[in-house]
């Protein structure tokens, strides 16, 4: 395994808790705040239908995705470009996914396979959706967070339900010019709690824990050791 997922992932967020509170103001070197808004859509598009497919495909093992419901990005937001079999739903979520606090939130050059489990259908993709949404709605990164903690404090956007996960295991995946295609990983949702018990964070552990804001959940995240197409994870 090349790296401790704390270190190399931007999707799973940094090794800080973020109170739910304000709105984080992540700066960068310069002392600027980038990516505070939306680039020109067309940056975030795919131009390659089938390529943004084989993208969303390449988040997990063909034995999973190769039976998956298929969403692509569009103009209006995701559209369902491949019906599925199994459940599972993969997609490539795009930079306003990643944890407010990244420096490179909604930079256009993010691309984020991943393949949700089918309760992760239920309750990840609906907040999936809707903060695409709000960002092809040109919302501003403080306007998305504060409209994003909104909607779970109404209970418009669900809680994870129980089994919640998805595979990130592509290796095209592409966090940004720091964390570059990062470890392969599955992950798993659990509304937030104060405290977690499963030994994350401590040396020699595999286990990573991120409590999400505005979204009141707690990501728990396992680096694994092999990419989706089988090929062993080692360092770039």
């Amino acid at each position: 395994m090349k790296y401790k997922i704390s270190k190399t992932i931007a999707f799973g967020g940094f090794a800080l808790v973020v109170a739910l509170g304000a709105y984080p103001k992540a700066q960068a070197a310069n002392g600027r705040v980038p990516y505070e808004s939306m680039a020109p859509l067309d940056q975030y598009l795919m131009t390659d239908r089938n390529a943004e497919i084989a993208l969303a495909r390449s988040a997990a093992p063909d034995s999973i995705s190769g039976d998956a419901e298929i969403l692509v990005l569009e103009r209006n937001g995701y559209k369902t470009a491949v019906k599925g079999k199994n459940g599972f739903v993969c997609l490539v979520e795009r930079s306003w996914m990643a944890p407010f606090d990244d420096p490179e939130f909604l930079n256009p050059d993010q691309r984020l396979p991943l393949c949700l489990n089918p309760p992760a259908v239920q309750t990840h993709l609906p907040f999936t959706l809707k903060a695409t949404e709000l960002a092809l709605a040109g919302m501003s990164k403080a306007e998305m967070f504060n409209t994003l903690k909104a909607a779970f404090a109404s209970k418009e956007l669900p809680l994870p339900a129980p089994g919640s996960m998805c595979y990130m295991t592509s290796k095209l995946q592409y966090f940004g010019r720091k964390y570059r295609n990062a470890d392969p990983h599955l992950m798993f949702w659990f509304p937030q709690e104060a405290k977690m018990s499963w030994g994350a964070g401590l040396p020699g552990s595999p286990v990573y824990v991120h409590q999400d804001s505005p979204d009141p959940i707690t990501t728990f995240i396992i680096s694994v050791d092999k990419w989706s197409d089988g090929t062993a994870a080692t360092a770039n």
